[in-house]
């Protein structure tokens, strides 16, 4: 859609109805600029979701016939 359209519609809006289209455009742009923003990882945030066991470079029993 052209913007000269865009702005025509925007003309017939009453006046009343303004600052809510000013508004909506504003949301619409916070929210596609949002959309954009990849959150970066912060360095320790998994810490504690997995535990190591102590035995973790044990040899496995399943596998004592292949060594």
């Amino acid at each position: 859609m052209s913007t000269t359209i865009l702005l025509s519609k925007i003309e017939k809006i009453p006046k009343e109805k303004i600052e809510e289209v000013s508004d909506f455009i504003d949301f619409i742009i916070q929210k596609s600029e949002s959309n954009n923003k990849k959150p970066k990882p912060v360095f320790g945030s998994g810490k504690g979701m997995f535990i190591i066991p102590d035995d973790f470079d044990a040899p496995l029993d399943d596998l004592k016939e292949y060594m």
